[in-house]
């Protein structure tokens, strides 16, 4: 795939809306899907990211990337922007991940890319609508980010503020693997200014790690939590995740509350999902009846107990996934401002943006996304600008994933009263119990949280509801 020079024609009108811009809303589907017919998948996608679906995003788009680039700021220097740096690196690949991630790769190598991403960061410096603009948020993914070495970590965390200055980041998160934890790592984060780890536990039940292809057994997560909390951050965020292959209901219940008793000040449950690029699903695809899944009632079940376990302990729940302490004090900055609308700046092999409106996703063969880089052009492989009317839909399913979008957040921001732009799908899962709509906003109840992934294809314009979602 070629790569996409920075400069291009000059950007013409924009994403600024004026009420000749404004969709009408599309006219209901002749048969829009109930709440009653949504079903998770055995296999596939089910967890919502954004909108519109993946699999609508094009190379012929990406045009669109490059005229914002080269526009002036159209948001105020001080609005908020997040920077998502993506590391690719495992020592092994988990059987359900689908993230993107290399295993085979040498300490030369991850040297090389950190030095790549460092030099695609300084093509967004350079780029006109980023000018005096600096991140309010930063989010180190993978992949295994903690599998760099203390070098690459100086190098990658002295690089990135060299480009983009943090004094105004309010959150910094990093990801961690157990096994590959230690307080010198920490101690090199905690300094650059990280506030957030989050810490991949999975699950505290040796048998159930082995069987999903984790690398670390329950000693290494417990050792990498006293580690983290030994060197001190503002929140230690812990993954669980229900349904994995072996697990049990006790399973998954003696490892919550071993995690509630270490006292994290998040706590953060996945439903198993097996898209098909994962080594699970190669499995399944072979042979069915050797892998035995969790059927999505059982995993509902659980989320649903283990939420009640973690309120019963002092948490609240703050999204349809996670629980925290004292929310007012830990916010999840990356995630609520993304779900705002916020701009998002991903670098990396395979990293994701949100650049006023456009969604932009890079490649993700490693030895493409570097030529582009050397070449002095950004490493773009699809994109997506959004109308009017998606980026309402964007934010509103999203928001609901935090269990409440505002009537008067969408009126100030869009115009829109979105009891009217939703009134059909609104009424139907409002009589199936899934939301509650008031004059101030529309809540989702706890059985609606549970499942809430299935719900919002109700909110998709109509052409976006049967496509494969990425």
């Amino acid at each position: 795939m070629p790569c996409h020079a920075t400069h291009v024609a000059p950007f013409l009108k924009g994403l600024t809306v004026n009420a000749r811009d404004i969709e009408q809303p599309a006219p209901p589907a002749s048969s829009p899907p109930g709440p009653t017919t949504f079903v998770e998948p055995e296999t596939g996608s089910y967890f919502v990211s954004t909108y519109p679906p993946f699999s609508t995003w094009t190379a012929a788009e990406i045009p669109a990337v490059h005229e914002w680039l080269n526009a002036p700021p159209a948001e105020p220097l001080d609005a908020p922007l997040g920077l998502y740096v993506h590391i690719p690196f495992c020592a092994r690949r988990c059987d359900y991940c689908y993230y993107l991630s290399y295993a085979d790769k040498t300490a030369d190598d991850r040297t090389a890319y950190v030095a790549c991403l460092l030099d695609e960061l300084a093509i967004y410096r350079d780029a006109s609508a980023l000018a005096g603009r600096t991140p309010t948020f930063v989010y180190f993914g993978g992949g295994t980010p903690s599998l760099l070495d203390e070098h690459q970590l100086a190098a990658l965390l002295a690089g990135v503020q060299a480009r983009f200055s943090w004094h105004r980041v309010r959150e910094a998160t990093f990801e961690c693997a157990p096994k590959s934890v230690t307080s010198a790592k920490l101690r090199l984060l905690r300094d650059a200014g990280v506030t957030r780890i989050s810490l991949g536990v999975q699950q505290l039940d040796d048998d159930v790690l082995r069987a999903n292809g984790r690398v670390h057994l329950v000693r290494d997560a417990l050792r990498a939590y006293d580690a983290i909390r030994s060197v001190g951050f503002d929140v230690v965020n812990v993954d669980l995740i229900a349904g994995l292959l072996g697990q049990t209901e006790a399973s998954f219940r003696v490892g919550l509350d071993r995690v509630i008793a270490l006292r994290p000040e998040s706590v953060t449950i996945y439903l198993l999902e097996v898209p098909h690029n994962t080594p699970l699903y190669r499995r399944w695809h072979a042979d069915a009846a050797s892998v035995e899944l969790v059927e999505w009632d059982r995993k509902r079940a659980w989320l649903a107990d283990g939420f009640a376990r973690l309120e019963a302990a002092g948490y609240t729940v703050r999204s349809a996934y996670a629980a925290v302490m004292d929310p007012p004090r830990r916010r999840f900055v990356y995630q609520d401002e993304q779900y705002r609308g916020a701009d998002l700046l991903g670098v990396g092999a395979s990293a994701f943006s949100y650049l006023g409106g456009v969604h932009v996703q890079n490649m993700a063969a490693l030895d493409e996304h570097a030529a582009c880089v050397r070449a002095g052009r950004l490493p773009l492989a699809r994109a997506r600008r959004l109308t009017f009317d998606e980026r309402l839909i964007r934010e509103f399913v999203l928001q609901l994933k935090l269990g409440t979008a505002d009537v008067p957040y969408f009126d100030r921001k869009f115009g829109v009263d979105i009891r009217t732009r939703f009134a059909g799908p609104l009424i139907e899962l409002q009589q199936a119990g899934a939301l509650t709509v008031t004059d101030s906003a529309v809540r989702v109840t706890r059985p609606g949280l549970l499942r809430i992934d299935t719900l919002l294809k109700a909110f998709y314009r109509p052409e976006h509801r049967a496509v494969r979602y990425t």
